[in-house]
């Protein structure tokens, strides 16, 4: 075995294994795609060093990479008005490697994955998803055991991790043959959604499936238009979704959500839309969230608005963005966005209902869960975007997606 094919072989390992690997460390898929993405960087730097920088570059040129550009580039630059420099500069040190490895790892990996590579995950994705349902049914022994905090939400990351990959990963056995193992893959994640406490990996469930539907079953520029008016929706109504929920979700609705706060939630959400409403234009600063209470425009808010800010995020990236970036970032975001279902309009049967029911799980969950600019949700992303162009090669290793 070549030097490079070594170094292949362990960045196919650390992607493969990356749903297990989540499950017992939950914030460890930042580091196992940085690894993968090294690894398939120096192994490109090897073998492939001639068309490297066209590999890398290209995509960069196009409308959809130049407005993700945009998008990170108006972040660093709001960082000069953020009160908080030294914060925002520790959050942009976690997210934006993520983003830079999760991006070499979906143009490096596909079509040069070892062999072992779908085994492996099937197989980690299967043990993950065991591990949860066991640990959730048997109140959390291992974490017992071990003298870790027994917390029933301690498995909420590996199964966000678990709903973005399964789709992908499934598309890509299935394309090679492999179905009944496809469908394993979405069967294990489903009993760990299930298995779960998460409302959040529900909710993207829901809203995969639907997606995946559509696209498979409806004309493309109707599943399409509804794709991009769900995403548009996202970034529109994020501003007013806790004033939007206050006046018209019902009192019976929150009983039965009671388990996910979601009177707080709405609450938090009304919060941060008014600090938006009181400053649209700039926001208040790149990665500002976490001390958003002492900002400047908290400040100008009435005392009851500002009560929910100090939790550290609005539970919404789309919220965080408007909040923290303003409307050149909420723009950015939507913009790019639409140019992402126009990237994948052209794809497949296969692939384009895998990448609109990605999309839509991953919208769903940022709608209503985590920090925008968290690394294991984006090392996540990465790793799913990798299975799906690896799923649109056309060999098991060697054929450029």
């Amino acid at each position: 075995m070549s030097v490079a094919a070594r170094f292949r072989s362990l960045g196919t390992a650390c992607l493969a294994a990356l749903p297990l690997l989540m499950a017992l460390a939950n914030r460890s898929s930042p580091l196992f795609v940085g690894l993968a993405a090294l690894a398939f960087l120096i192994a490109a730097l090897i073998e492939e060093r001639e068309d490297l920088a066209a590999t890398l570059l290209e995509p960069l040129a196009t409308p959809l990479g130049a407005s993700a550009l945009a998008f990170l580039g108006w972040c660093l630059v709001s960082i000069a008005w953020s009160p908080f420099p030294a914060l925002s500069w520790r959050v942009a040190g976690e997210f934006l490697p993520t983003v830079l490895a999760a991006y070499l790892l979906a143009r490096l990996a596909p079509g040069r994955l070892s062999g072992f590579a779908l085994p492996l995950a099937v197989a980690a994705t299967a043990a993950a998803s065991l591990y949860i349902a066991v640990g959730m049914l048997g109140g959390l022994p291992v974490q017992k055991a071990l003298g870790m905090r027994v917390a029933e939400f301690v498995f909420n990351r590996p199964v966000l991790t678990l709903l973005l990959i399964a789709s992908p990963l499934a598309y890509a056995a299935i394309r090679r043959g492999w179905r009944l193992a496809g469908i394993a893959v979405l069967a294990f994640a489903l009993l760990a959604v299930l298995a779960s406490v998460s409302g959040a990996a529900r909710l993207g469930l829901a809203a995969s499936l639907a997606g995946a539907l559509a696209a498979r079953f409806l004309p493309r520029p109707a599943a399409l238009g509804l794709a991009g008016l769900g995403l548009g929706l996202c970034v529109a109504l994020a501003p007013v979704e806790g004033d939007v929920l206050a006046r018209f979700m019902p009192e019976a609705a929150h009983e039965r959500l009671v388990q996910s706060s979601s009177r707080a939630r709405v609450a938090i959400a009304r919060s941060f839309g008014a600090a938006v409403a009181e400053d649209p234009w700039r926001g208040a600063g790149y990665g500002t969230a976490a001390r958003f209470a002492e900002t400047g425009v908290a400040q100008r808010l009435d005392p009851e608005m500002r009560e929910l800010l100090p939790v550290g995020h609005p539970h919404n990236s789309f919220l965080q963005v408007w909040a923290e970036l303003g409307l050149p970032g909420a723009f950015l975001a939507g913009l790019a966005l639409m140019l992402m279902l126009r990237a994948v309009a052209g794809y497949p049967p296969g692939a384009f209902a895998a990448a609109i029911g990605l999309a839509a799980a991953a919208a769903a969950v940022a709608f209503v869960e985590h920090g925008a600019w968290q690394g294991w949700w984006t090392a996540g992303l990465g790793a799913a975007i990798t299975w799906l162009r690896h799923g649109l090669a056309g060999a098991e290793t060697g054929t450029r997606p």
